[in-house]
């Protein structure tokens, strides 16, 4: 079993940064591969970036490479989630998964999901 707990949103303008911070609970967050996902009101959850549980391989959405960074602190149990250049897009729900089996790139394969934490840009 594994709880996750997102922080670090908030509003900002366009071509700020955020960082958000995912705090996972278990003795077993390091075998799990992890991933943020973001939800905009009136649309589907959707994959923004996933880290791997071993050699720290990262997979990013194309609406986000090169602006968004994904890490992890598997001593600390925490994942982040580096955000800039922020646009008006972002604006959305982030949440944070965790994926025993798969990379945590697809809705379906995640184990755990957070609560959430809202990210405004505005324009």
């Amino acid at each position: 079993q594994v709880q996750l707990v997102e922080s670090g949103g908030g509003l900002v303008q366009a071509g700020d940064s955020l960082r958000l911070s995912c705090a996972g609970s278990g003795r077993t967050f390091s075998s799990y591969n992890m991933g943020w996902f973001r939800q905009a009101p009136g649309k589907e959850r959707e994959f923004v970036a996933a880290i791997s549980r071993s050699d720290g391989k990262t997979y990013y959405a194309d609406s986000v490479k090169g602006r968004f960074t994904i890490s992890r602190d598997n001593a600390k149990n925490m994942v982040y989630l580096q955000m800039n250049s922020l646009k008006p897009e972002d604006t959305a729900v982030y949440y944070c998964a965790a994926d025993r089996y798969g990379l945590a790139i697809g809705v379906r394969g995640v184990d755990y999901w957070g609560k959430g934490t809202l990210v405004t840009v505005s324009s």
